[in-house]
């Protein structure tokens, strides 16, 4: 969408959130406060509770240009937590939305389990698959990640078939940002285009609520779609309003809401 393209809006109630807008704060504290069936479609890629740390050296990338930030969740409490968030998402889903979630296939289960507990129906269980880069001795190098495709009803959901025959498994390879600033894990544009193509119509409000490295609200900015958007750390919340304003976006508004609200 260029600059001074109008898009067609639909009168939704957000609540205390703008359109246009990402937070920062805690997802699980700010899902609740969004009005019940208000977002079209979520795509997000939650914590995995893999101790992942966000090694600076991760997929051999110069270390000073990777951010600090990430925020895990502890093993233990990984079931709890997505319930947690699943439940408000089915909340703030309208009565035609879809869910796409990322996952490793440590927690897998947990996500599973998850979705069925919220009330979610799984449409399809797409595989990514992509290049890694990281060599291992007594494993198979783990190349993929799952992607849950889920909504609230099976027989009335938003779905625009891109192609003829559209397949389950997706060969697309990672972004490398070479020489630039970077989270450290980003979905590529290609992947979260194909989802807000397949799930969703300009103008409907797409909600992220573990925005991280911001590419969700770039992607659906840049294809006709309102955003919203949380994040708890700070660092990754400075880095997606960045993005957003160095690609020629208006973000609307930004907040910081209770010690940190606003996001990535």
């Amino acid at each position: 969408m260029q600059d001074g393209e109008t898009r067609s809006v639909k009168v939704r109630d957000t609540g205390p959130f703008f359109p246009d807008t990402i937070y920062r704060g805690d997802a699980l504290a700010l899902l609740p406060e969004i009005p019940a069936g208000s977002v079209d479609l979520i795509v997000t890629d939650p914590p995995f509770a893999i101790d992942f740390r966000a090694k600076r050296t991760n997929y051999n990338r110069t270390g000073s240009r990777v951010l600090d930030g990430y925020c895990e969740v502890a093993p233990d409490e990984y079931g709890d937590f997505t319930n947690r968030w699943m439940e408000e998402a089915f909340r703030v889903l309208s009565p035609t939305g879809s869910l796409y979630v990322f996952s490793g296939w440590n927690r897998l289960k947990e996500v599973l389990c998850g979705l069925d507990r919220a009330g979610f129906h799984t449409i399809n269980h797409l595989i990514w698959k992509f290049q890694f880069g990281v060599f291992t001795r007594r494993r198979y190098v783990t190349s993929h990640y799952h992607i849950l495709f889920a909504v609230k009803d099976p027989l009335r959901y938003t779905f625009n078939k891109q192609d003829h025959y559209p397949e389950d498994v997706w060969f697309i390879r990672r972004e490398y940002w070479k020489g630039k600033k970077k989270t450290a894990t980003k979905l590529p544009r290609e992947l979260v285009s194909r989802i807000i193509a397949y799930s969703s119509n300009p103008g409907d409000l797409v909600l992220d609520p573990f925005i991280g490295s911001g590419t969700v609200a770039v992607v659906a900015r840049e294809m006709g779609r309102h955003f919203l958007g949380f994040e708890v750390s700070g660092e990754y919340y400075a880095f997606a309003l960045e993005r957003l304003r160095e690609e020629g976006m208006h973000t609307g508004l930004t907040s910081e809401r209770g010690d940190a609200e606003g996001e990535n």
